[in-house]
């Protein structure tokens, strides 16, 4: 993998010099993604990325005025527009159809200097049905979904930076699947102008870096009025929350006693807490608005190419189109309830990041699934900021340690990752 800040340093000064670079990068994407897939195919992506280079070389000719992604190359999710490139969200709509203009997500990159390397490859609609991409640690196991490109371009080292969406688990699960460091911020603190949607009143754009110090950088540049935090080590350490109830059920045996020895090993305060009340009933609520949504941003698309759907689209799609909008409308008013839950006991125990496994366990063998999204759902119910940090290994495959902040408190969250980061690599 390729660590973002020293790789932005290095072209920022012109070593390599953004013709080589772009060289590199091509190489080494027609070298490794005919098998790893994590790239939609793009025949003419050397001539695109040369042309962008040399515009960008000429409008910043002094290293000292380069912005701080110069020349970096960035994978993007294929729901996310990119003027110049074909949206297809990983479905066979025709060439067209999902076109739309490109949005802030995008046009920040671009300010930042960033190279677009091309759309990474989504689970149709970033829904259920998987995309091609194999895990770069093992072929024959899932990278997870939706975003499954774009975590695994970064984990391959094809790109140091990929832009990926999360409804429910999709950054999370497939930076524990890859092994790198995945960000969903707020709900609503990166504008979600220009991505297809999935369900918009939960729909968030997020990234994957190699480590926690480039997500950190991305986010400064991404986020709506991101504060910078003041150099040096925080005031005091991060006190942890680790909820209790039938939330941890369902983590697989060997990865909750991964995750508990690895929270004992960070010799951080825990407190144990029944934060998520009820979990069955927060499932039942995300489940009635994401398909009632899902169903009606494709009630037009579905009329008119239902037939190009996949199996799983459709059968999401269709459940959706059974919840009555009064049931949309409870759901939604009990997500307010939970939301109101999870800040008030935060706040009463002074936790400052809720930490979970990131997913069930390791990646599932096979390509016929994505994995369970279960550990990301209440805390996506809730739209609260996440981050998956690379935490050891069961069976020779990554795990993941999932970090949760309050609403808004994203500084607060990557502040506190930071510190159990360092625990981590210690």
């Amino acid at each position: 993998m390729t660590p973002l800040v020293p790789a932005a340093a290095r072209l920022r000064a012109g070593d390599p010099p953004l013709a080589e670079y772009v060289e590199r990068l091509c190489t080494r994407i027609d070298r490794i993604d005919p098998v790893l897939r994590a790239f939609v195919p793009e025949p003419g992506r050397h001539d695109r990325l040369s042309a962008a280079a040399k515009e960008l070389e000429a409008r910043y000719p002094d290293p000292a005025g380069r912005p701080p992604l110069y020349g970096v190359a960035v994978g993007v999710k294929d729901v996310v527009h990119v003027d110049g490139l074909p949206t297809h969200a990983g479905s066979a709509l025709p060439p067209g159809v999902l076109a739309g203009p490109e949005g802030p997500l995008v046009g920040r990159l671009r300010a930042a200097g960033a190279l677009v390397a091309g759309k990474t490859v989504t689970a149709e609609f970033a829904v259920l049905a998987p995309g091609a991409t194999r895990n770069p640690h093992d072929l024959g196991h899932t990278p997870g979904g939706s975003s499954s490109g774009s975590a695994a371009a970064v984990a391959a080292g094809l790109v140091p930076l990929a832009i990926g969406t999360q409804t429910v688990g999709s950054m999370i699960r497939p930076a524990a699947y890859c092994g790198v460091v995945g960000f969903r911020p707020t709900y609503g603190r990166v504008p979600a102008e220009g991505i297809v949607p999935h369900a918009p009143t939960l729909d968030t754009a997020g990234w994957y870096a190699a480590d926690l110090a480039g997500v950190r950088l991305a986010a400064a540049l991404l986020c709506d009025t991101w504060a910078a935090q003041p150099a040096g080590p925080p005031e005091r350490e991060p006190v942890l929350g680790v909820p209790v109830g039938g939330y941890l059920d369902e983590v697989h045996p060997e990865a909750l006693a991964a995750f508990e020895h690895t929270v004992r090993g960070l010799g951080l305060t825990v407190r144990r807490v029944d934060v998520l009340g009820d979990f069955d009933t927060v499932k039942h609520h995300l489940r009635t608005i994401i398909r009632y949504e899902l169903a009606q941003v494709h009630r037009d698309l579905f009329a008119r190419f239902g037939s190009l759907y996949r199996p799983e689209t459709v059968a999401a799609i269709r459940h959706g189109r059974e919840v009555d909008r009064a049931d949309h409308r409870a759901a939604l008013a009990a997500r307010a309830d939970f939301r109101r839950r999870v800040a008030e006991v935060t706040a009463d125990q002074g936790v400052d990041a809720w930490v979970t496994p990131a997913a069930t366990g390791p990646a599932p063998l096979g390509l016929d699934s994505t994995g369970s999204a279960v550990m990301s759902l209440p805390w996506s119910h809730a739209g609260l900021p996440a981050v998956s940090l690379p935490a050891g290994a069961l069976g020779g495959l990554p795990l993941g340690l999932q970090c949760v902040g309050a609403d808004g408190g994203d500084e607060r969250l990557l502040a506190a990752a930071a510190v159990i980061g360092e625990r981590l690599s210690a």
